[in-house]
C-alpha cells in the first residue's frame, strides 16, 4: 500500500494515488499538476470515483497518450459540483484558466448556447443563441447540451407561444397581415396582425421568464406530472409519454448552474469544515459571474477559538498575503494552504480602484466584441462579496479593513438560498472531502499511528502501547427512550469495523436505564462478564430472555462465530468526563477485569480523565495521541447514533399488534386484510375476530383484551357489542 492506502502499480503513480473508497461518488472536475505545480490536464466526470479509476489502470490497458499524462503527473485534486452542467462550465473555465497542454481542443472557436429574450422590445421575442452582445436583451444559461435547448424551447412554446421570429420577418407579417406558420400550428400567438395585444404578449413572455428563472418552473413542472399521471390512469400512454418528454426537456431549462452567475457578480465563497483540533477550509473565487479559481487551506487550532473566531482569523491572512501586510495575522490559528488553484493571471494586479476600473473596461470591450467575458483578464484580489457559512467575530471591524485593500466597498455576509448559497454548499461540500482526506492520510501514514499509540501510552502511564482499543458511548432521547450503546475497536490505530457492537440497554425493568452512568455500567458487565475473555455479543436478547423466562442461569455462547469478542483490549476509551471513567471502572472491578487500562475523552476540553484522579490529563492539542483519542471517540459517536436512530424509526412504526402474543406478521397482515384498519378492530368483540381465517377462540380473546388494555378497564364483550353504546371507550 501507499501513502493513502491505495495498492501499489509499481510506477510514478504511486506517489499520489487515491484510495478508491476516498473519491467521492459524484460530479465534479478534477486537475492533474506536474512536479512543479503546474496544471497539466483539466477533466470533468458524472462520477468522479468511476472516472478517475479508469486512469489508475495497468499501463499497457491505457492509450499512450494517457500514459505520458499519467506518468508525468505528480498529483491529483478533484473539486466536487452539484450537476453534471456544473462540471461542463467549470471545466472549460479552468482550461482557459491554465491551459493545460495535455487538453488538445476545447471550443475555443465558440460559447455555450443560451436562452435569450429581448425584453426591451415593445413586442419582445425568444431565441437562442451562442453570444451575448445585446445590452437590451436577458440571456439564460449557459446550457449544456443546444439540442435538449431547442427542444426545450419548442415545448415550452406551446404553453407560452411568443414572438421568435427576426424583426424582418415581423414587420414583413406586419405589412402583410400574414403570419408565418409556426401561428398556424400554435407556436406563436401571433401579435403581428394582432391576435393577441401587446400588453398580453409581454405577460405571457413574463410567465415564460418566470418558468426560465425557476420561480414557476417547478410548480410547472409538478402540474404536468400530474397530468401524466392523470393521464397514465386513464389509460392514456401516448399523451403519458408525450407529457414524460416534457418534463424531461424542461428540467434542461430549468437546472440550476451554481457556478455561473450574472457578469456583475464578484465574489468569495468560504467553505468551512471543523472539529475540535482544526478546520478544512475551501475558497471559490467568483469574477464577473465564473469561478476564475480555488484554494484550500488546513487550520489548526492552537489555542480555543470558537469558529466564528476562526473564520475571522482565517480571512485575516488570507487578504493579509494580498496586501503583503501580515501583522495584523493573529496566532490563534495555524493556516497551511494545501491546494492552489490560481492562475497567472489571478496574481495582485488590479489591487486599487483605478486598476480595477480599467480590467473592467477591458472586460467589458471584450464582452462587446465577442459575446463572452475574457478569462484572461486580471481580477481584483478583494472582491465587493466575502461569503461565509456563519458570520465571523469582529464583522464591522473586517469589513473596515477589507474596504481599505479593496478601495471600495466590501461586504461579509451569509447565503441563505439562491445561487450562492448553491455555491457555498459546494465549498463547504469540498472542505468536508478535504477533512476526510487529511484524517485518512494520518491514518494510514504507518509512523504516524506508532506515534499516535505511543504518546496515548505515555500520557496514560501504560508499560506498552494500546494495539486494542475500544470505545463505548451512550445514545438515547430526553427520557431514556430507545436507549443504546456502541462499541467501536481500533487495531493498530485502524477502526476495525468488523469488531464493532451495539447494545440495547436493557435496565432493571427491561425498558432502558434511568441515566448514562447506569447505561454504560450495564453495557461494560455485558461485555466483560465472563473477565478477559468475552461476553455479551449484544447482537441479540433472545437467548437470555428465553433463559430467564424458563427460570434458567442464562448462558452466552462465545467464540463459535464471527460474533464473538477477538480478544481483550488493553485501553477502554469512554465517552465523557470524571463520572463516566469511575462507571466503567466500577464495571470492569466487579467483571474481575484488572489488567485493561480505562480512561474518558471529555468533549468540550478535549481532557482526557483516569479513574481515581481529581485532576485531568491535558495532552498537546496537535499531538498524534489526541488526533487517536479523538476519532475513537467520535467513532463510537457516530456509530452510537446511527444504531438510536435506527431503533427509533423502528419504534415509531411498531404496531398496536406488534404487543400481541401469537400474533406474528402473517396474522396481522390477515387482521388488516379483514377489518382495514386498527381503529376497526377496537371497535370490534371477540366474535368478529373469530371470523378471521385461523383465528380461534382463545387468540380472539387475547387480541379483544389487548386492543383494549389502554382503556384502563377490560370491558366486557357486551360492552363492544355493534348495538351497545360507546360511552367510556374512548
Amino acid at each position: 500500500m501507499n501513502k493513502n492506502g491505495a495498492p501499489l502499480l509499481g510506477d510514478s503513480r504511486d506517489l499520489f494515488r487515491p484510495k478508491t473508497s476516498d473519491i467521492p461518488a459524484q460530479p465534479g472536475v478534477y486537475k492533474w499538476r506536474d512536479g512543479e505545480g503546474r496544471v497539466i490536464y483539466v477533466g470533468k466526470a458524472k462520477n468522479l470515483r468511476n472516472r478517475l479509476t479508469n486512469y489508475f489502470q495497468p499501463l499497457y490497458q491505457l492509450h499512450p497518450r494517457t500514459q505520458t499524462m499519467v506518468l508525468t503527473a505528480r498529483s491529483l485534486e478533484w473539486t466536487v459540483v452539484g450537476t453534471e452542467l456544473e462540471s461542463l462550465t467549470l471545466e472549460y473555465t479552468w482550461i482557459k484558466e491554465f491551459d493545460p497542454r495535455f487538453n488538445v481542443v476545447f471550443r475555443d472557436d465558440k460559447t455555450y448556447p443560451y436562452l435569450a429574450i429581448s425584453s426591451a422590445e415593445r413586442v419582445p421575442r425568444v431565441w437562442v443563441t451562442r453570444s451575448r452582445k445585446r445590452r437590451d436583451t436577458r440571456y439564460f444559461g449557459p446550457y449544456a447540451k443546444v439540442w435538449d435547448l431547442r427542444h426545450s424551447l419548442d415545448r415550452l412554446l406551446k404553453t407560452f407561444p411568443v414572438r421568435t421570429c427576426s424583426q424582418n420577418v415581423y414587420h414583413k407579417a406586419e405589412v402583410t397581415r400574414r403570419p408565418c406558420l409556426l401561428a398556424s400550428i400554435g407556436k406563436c400567438s401571433a401579435p403581428c396582425v394582432g391576435r393577441i395585444s401587446a400588453a398580453e404578449h409581454r405577460k405571457m413572455c413574463e410567465q415564460l421568464v418566470g418558468v426560465l428563472t425557476g420561480r414557476i418552473g417547478k410548480s410547472y413542472i409538478a402540474q404536468l406530472t400530474r397530468e401524466m399521471k392523470e393521464a397514465s390512469a386513464e389509460l392514456e400512454f401516448e399523451k403519458a409519454a408525450r407529457l414524460r418528454d416534457q418534463i424531461q426537456m424542461l428540467s434542461t431549462v430549468v437546472e440550476q448552474n451554481a457556478v455561473v452567475f450574472d457578469s456583475d457578480v464578484d465574489a468569495d465563497f468560504f467553505g468551512v469544515e471543523s472539529d475540535e483540533l482544526e478546520a478544512s477550509v475551501h475558497a471559490f473565487y467568483v469574477r464577473a459571474g465564473s469561478i476564475r479559481g480555488e484554494r484550500n487551506w488546513s487550520v489548526e487550532r492552537v489555542e480555543d477559538v470558537t469558529d466564528e473566531e476562526l473564520i475571522a482569523d482565517l480571512i485575516v491572512q488570507v487578504y493579509s498575503e494580498t496586501a503583503g501586510d501580515t501583522s495584523n495575522v493573529s496566532q490563534s490559528t495555524v493556516v497551511t494552504e494545501q491546494r492552489n488553484a490560481i492562475g497567472s493571471t489571478q496574481t495582485v494586479t488590479a489591487t486599487d480602484a483605478l486598476a480595477r476600473a480599467q480590467a473592467t473596461r477591458e472586460r467589458n470591450e471584450r464582452q462587446g466584441q465577442t459575446g463572452r467575458a475574457d478569462l484572461l483578464a486580471p481580477i481584483s484580489p478583494v472582491p465587493r462579496e466575502v461569503i461565509v457559512p456563519i458570520e465571523p467575530a469582529r464583522r464591522e471591524e473586517l469589513e473596515s479593513w477589507l474596504s481599505g485593500l479593496r478601495g471600495g466597498a466590501v461586504n461579509i455576509r451569509t447565503a441563505s438560498r439562491g445561487g450562492k448559497k448553491q455555491l457555498l454548499d459546494r465549498a463547504n461540500d469540498n472542505a468536508r472531502q478535504a477533512m476526510q482526506r487529511s484524517k485518512m492520510s494520518r491514518i494510514s501514514d504507518m509512523g504516524a499511528r506508532t506515534t499516535a499509540m505511543n504518546d496515548v501510552a505515555k500520557a496514560l502511564g501504560l508499560e506498552q502501547a494500546p494495539l486494542r482499543i475500544e470505545c463505548y458511548d451512550i445514545s438515547n432521547t430526553v427520557g431514556g427512550a430507545f436507549q443504546v450503546a456502541s462499541m467501536v475497536v481500533f487495531e493498530d490505530a485502524i477502526a476495525k469495523k468488523s469488531e464493532y457492537r451495539r447494545f440495547a440497554i436493557r435496565g432493571a425493568d427491561g425498558q432502558g436505564a434511568l441515566d448514562d452512568l447506569s447505561a454504560l455500567y450495564e453495557t461494560l458487565t455485558r461485555r466483560f462478564r465472563h473477565g478477559n475473555i468475552a461476553g455479551d455479543s449484544g447482537e441479540s436478547m433472545d437467548n437470555e430472555r428465553r433463559a430467564s423466562e424458563q427460570g434458567e442461569e442464562p448462558s452466552v455462547q462465545q467464540n463459535i462465530n464471527r460474533h464473538h469478542f477477538a480478544y481483550k483490549p488493553n485501553l477502554v476509551v469512554v465517552d465523557g468526563g470524571k463520572p463516566q471513567v469511575m462507571a466503567a471502572a466500577k464495571a470492569l472491578e466487579d467483571c474481575g477485569v484488572d489488567d485493561v487500562a480505562v480512561c474518558g475523552l471529555a468533549k468540550r476540553l478535549e481532557e482526557v480523565w483516569v479513574p481515581d484522579d481529581d485532576y485531568p490529563i491535558i495532552l498537546k492539542r496537535q499531538s498524534e495521541g489526541m488526533y487517536l483519542l479523538q476519532r475513537v471517540r467520535d467513532e463510537s459517536h457516530r456509530f452510537a447514533i446511527t444504531y438510536h436512530r435506527q431503533t427509533r424509526r423502528k419504534g415509531a412504526l411498531r404496531s398496536a399488534l406488534d404487543d400481541i402474543p401469537g400474533v406474528g406478521e402473517a396474522y396481522q397482515k390477515r387482521l388488516l386484510n379483514h377489518f382495514g384498519s386498527v381503529r376497526a378492530m377496537r371497535e370490534a368483540n371477540a366474535e368478529d375476530f373469530e371470523q378471521v381465517k385461523g383465528v380461534g377462540k382463545a387468540k380472539a380473546e387475547a387480541i379483544y383484551q389487548v386492543l383494549h388494555a389502554r382503556d384502563g378497564q377490560r370491558p366486557t364483550k357486551d360492552a363492544v357489542s355493534p348495538n351497545s353504546p360507546k360511552d367510556g371507550m374512548d
